[in-house]
């Protein structure tokens, strides 16, 4: 007769930590068999099923363990991690509690407990939690580098880098360590020193899906867009449920305008809006084709609901007596060498001093340009925030006496929104650098004009709409002028041939829009269209797209960013603007008309693609806003084929340099302060927030 002779439960277990789960499941059952009421056994089991992802089996069995033995307090903590990934929050919570109060020097509990509080936004408590389980243990590298981003998340971003350090000290592997602070180098535009961590991060886990997004993320940053893609689509194809990337991705491919999955990126991203699975930077919303109004607002709020006020602070504010100034502070990450800035200037410069204090709140880079320079001088104070924490900063404008808090980033890149979710200011409003609701309510305000934020829409904007009554847009006439035209040669253009121009970034050019653009050159032979290479290999991709539309790729002509002056006397080379939909010329439409370039735009449903439109109806350039691509195409091909209206367009335009409202800086900042001024008195006399059109200022000289 064979006898069968069970292992014991420690060898067994080895079994278990060498990973042969299956193998140890079978057997902890036999031996369950023979031992049906030993609890161990029950845990070890709802550990194995726990593992292999059957979570109610886990739960049942550590229930179990637990049943016949209340005082196992491993026990209670393994069925509380059940419990957690079953939604079983509160039930979970209270087996950690149980396993602390059994076991106070046990550390497991601690760490797992701030897990779920830190998943709760309860990050505070979570960060009591993890520094408990590493007084227990302080070699607990988990609990080490998940107290780091709980941290960083509080804006202790100096302690989050050091303890990551600390972790990756005493585990130089350790995949999480790694990753995070490959993040948080990021966040901090620290593009190579992350890329370093994050390389070592794949170089021990290839499969770390994070770190090899995250690597796309910080490639990014350093122009590497081809290789950026590539880490993107190597941590979804990875896991196919991580989707988190797909967003970054698709502004890759826009941005290289590479089109094979155009339509289906964008079917993704709308999809992932609607369905709420997972947050979306509200920017790439803006760009979705068929993205709607009501898009634009869910990705915003989203986006905002995830906002904390750094260390939880929300300052609380009350009406005071009449000042005899009102302070305007204007909150950026762009008052250096870029769209923002230049818009900004002349606007500043203008401000009325004897009724306004206008101060800067800066945390983008200083990149020492004749603009950055500029605008450091037309503020009454210029204040660098870059290297100050969310909270520091926030505390400095409450300091600072701040009545309005004027947003110029919104969503964009560098965003600190956090500064503003402190409520250091009164009255806060969205202006000029996001063209969207930023759905928070923390921002009362935007600012915006008839044309892109209707009345009748304010159900699609989380804040208060104020009309200007011209374009949101200001202007700054005062930018110097490069005194040389170049001729068309020394730019690659013909002497002869109509030229057609786009100065877009390349991640606003849209198939539709291209194939229509094809079509133009092919009806006009010696024709070129002139376009900014803003990405690698962004000029390669178009003229490969040319090809394939049966056009040669040498009329495609590409110009290289220049210093402002040469850029904006650029436009006098080329015969037509062409604008794009979903997503307008903004900065870059005003600059073409200013310099006397007629632009053609098809207006769109929301307010990103309504922008050049207003801009021309406050030209009386009607006719250059159409309503359709078919209308659209129809009316450069007209206009391509009429060089006398050509002609006239820019007769109209110079005239308007000096006529329209649009470029009478001084009437809009007057129009503008009227809305500071109407904000102020709406807040002086307790009263909530309230949409209204400012009146417009007659043309008035300049002061």
């Amino acid at each position: 007769m064979e006898v069968c002779v069970l292992p014991t439960i420690d060898e067994v277990l080895a079994r278990h930590r060498a990973g042969m789960l299956p193998e140890a499941e079978r057997l902890y059952l036999q031996l369950l068999e023979a031992e049906p009421h030993n609890p161990l056994l029950f845990h070890l089991l709802g550990v194995v099923a726990y593992q292999t992802g059957r979570k109610e089996l886990a739960a049942e069995r550590i229930a179990r363990a637990v049943a016949l033995k209340p005082d196992f307090a491993e026990a209670h903590s393994n069925l509380g991690n059940a419990l957690k990934d079953l939604g079983r929050i509160d039930a979970a919570m209270a087996s950690y509690g149980r396993a602390t109060a059994l076991k106070p020097d046990f550390a497991d509990p601690h760490f797992n407990l701030g897990n779920v509080l830190h998943e709760l936004g309860r990050k505070d408590e979570a960060v009591v939690c993890y520094r408990e389980a590493i007084r227990l243990r302080p070699d607990y590298v988990d609990a080490i580098s998940n107290l780091a981003m709980c941290l960083r998340d509080l804006d202790h971003t100096d302690e989050a880098v050091n303890l990551l350090h600390r972790a990756i000290g005493l585990r130089p592997d350790h995949a999480d360590a790694l990753s995070n602070l490959g993040l948080i180098l990021l966040k901090q535009e620290r593009f190579s020193e992350a890329v370093t961590i994050l390389r070592r991060t794949l170089a021990a886990h290839p499969r770390h899906v994070r770190a090899s997004a995250n690597l796309g993320l910080a490639l990014e940053g350093l122009g590497e867009t081809e290789e950026a893609a590539a880490c993107h689509e190597r941590a979804m194809a990875l896991d196919p449920n991580f989707v988190e990337p797909l967003p970054n991705l698709s502004h890759l491919r826009r941005k290289m305008c590479r089109w094979e999955r155009f339509a289906e990126d964008d079917a993704k991203l709308l999809d992932a809006v609607r369905s709420r699975r997972f947050r979306i930077a509200p920017f790439m919303v803006l760009h979705a084709a068929g993205a709607t109004a009501a898009d634009h607002l869910g990705a915003a709020r989203r986006w905002a609901s995830e906002i904390a006020p750094p260390r939880g602070q929300a300052f609380r504010h009350r009406p005071g007596p009449p000042k005899p100034r009102i302070h305007v502070g204007y909150l950026s990450a762009d008052l250096h060498c870029h769209p923002v800035g230049f818009l900004l200037g002349e606007l500043i410069e203008r401000h009325d001093r004897a009724r306004f204090t206008v101060s800067a709140y800066s945390y983008g880079e200083d990149d020492s340009s004749p603009m950055r320079r500029r605008l450091e001088t037309a503020f009454d104070q210029f204040v660098h925030i870059r290297d100050l924490d969310n909270a520091t900063a926030a505390t400095r404008i409450r300091d600072d006496g701040v009545d309005i808090l004027v947003d110029l980033t919104g969503y964009t890149s560098g965003a600190r929104t956090a500064i503003l979710a402190a409520r250091p200011s009164p009255i806060q409003a969205n202006y000029l650098g996001f063209a969207g609701s930023m759905g928070a309510d923390f921002v009362d305000y935007i600012i915006a004009d008839p044309a892109i934020a209707p009345m009748d829409q304010q159900g699609c904007f989380h804040e208060r709409i104020v009309h200007l009554p011209g374009s949101y847009l200001p202007f700054d006439t005062r930018r110097a002028v490069a005194e040389r035209t170049p001729s068309r040669a020394e730019c690659g253009l013909p002497e002869d041939g109509l030229v057609f121009c786009c100065f877009h970034n390349s991640f606003k050019i849209t198939p539709p829009f291209f194939d229509a653009w094809m079509r133009l050159l092919k009806a006009l032979p010696g024709s070129v269209l002139w376009l900014l290479d803003s990405a690698k290999t962004t000029a390669d991709n178009l003229r490969r797209e040319a090809v394939a539309r049966g056009v040669d790729p040498e009329r495609l002509v590409f110009s290289q960013r220049l210093e402002v002056g040469d850029y904006l006397v650029r436009h006098r080379l080329a015969d037509l603007y062409l604008d794009v939909l979903p997503y307008n010329a903004h900065g870059s439409a005003m600059d073409a008309l200013w310099m006397g370039l007629p632009v053609l735009t098809c207006s769109g449903p929301t307010f990103p693609g309504r922008v050049a439109g207003r801009l021309l109806e406050c030209l009386g350039l009607d006719e250059l806003v159409t309503r359709s691509l078919a209308d659209y195409e129809a009316t450069a091909l007209d206009l391509a084929r009429d060089p006398a209206r050509l002609a006239g367009l820019r007769q109209r335009l110079a005239a308007a340099r000096d006529t329209s409202a649009l470029f009478d800086m001084n009437a809009f900042t007057r129009q503008l302060e009227a809305a500071y001024e109407r904000m102020w008195e709406t807040w002086s006399q307790g009263c909530p927030p309230e949409g209204f059109a400012v009146s417009p200022w007659g043309p008035s000289p300049a002061p």
